[in-house]
């Protein structure tokens, strides 16, 4: 066993140990966490299969923004785990099928494809190219047509969504930056002379030097 598989294994069985822990973890921020744990190490399962591409987007989305997002939502709102662990064993049944179901198609798709051996060989004398690169010619060239349908599409999107939730709040104090501009001093400040309400009051009587003594 070379260095390579031994790692594969590696994280292969911390991948399985965090996704058990993620279903069977009772605090719902330790399977939150955990949940990161096993994005992490399949990153690193994909980093092994020169799939750095789908590495880097998984760290960089679901652990850099996705999973943070969920555990903050997760810490903040007031989970009651008595309510939510009633009527586990009346769904387990319905679960337990599902599951079984989901794991005899992924066995049996990884059972009869993916073979290392069906993989094309690399024609003699050809310079490796990472499939980052590989993808980036592909999109710019032969799919960038699509690309920039769908970036349209994407930005009219988030340009409706900005503009529907937008309103304009009554008691705002926001002031319009050309109206700073425009302002004058005599437009902050005015001086205005008005008579005297009442009278001075009378000084104090001069206290004579000797009494001081």
């Amino acid at each position: 066993m070379d260095v390579k598989t031994g790692f594969f294994y590696l994280f292969s069985v911390v991948l399985l140990f965090a996704a058990f822990r993620v279903v069977t973890a009772r605090n719902p921020v330790h399977a939150v966490l955990f949940l990161m744990l096993a994005f992490s190490q399949a990153s690193a399962v994909w980093f092994l299969l020169n799939a750095e591409f789908l590495a880097i987007v998984l760290v960089l989305v679901y652990l850099g923004a996705v999973m943070v997002l969920f555990l903050f939502v997760v810490m903040m709102l007031d989970i009651n785990i008595d309510t939510m662990r009633k009527g586990f064993w009346k769904n387990f049944p319905l679960a337990a099928t599902l599951g079984a179901i989901v794991a005899l198609e992924m066995a049996a798709v990884l059972l009869s494809g993916f073979r290392v051996s069906d993989a094309p060989a690399m024609a003699a004398g050809a310079i490796p190219v990472d499939n980052s690169k590989a993808l980036g010619i592909l999109l710019y060239t032969e799919y960038l047509m699509p690309i920039q349908i769908a970036a349209s599409i994407l930005l009219v999107a988030m340009i409706a969504a900005i503009a529907l939730t937008l309103r304009e709040r009554k008691d705002s104090k926001a002031i319009d930056a050309s109206i700073q501009v425009k302002v004058r001093a005599a437009d902050r400040m005015q001086v205005v002379k008005m008579g005297a309400t009442q009278q001075a009051p009378e000084p104090a009587p001069a206290v004579p030097v000797e009494q001081i003594k």
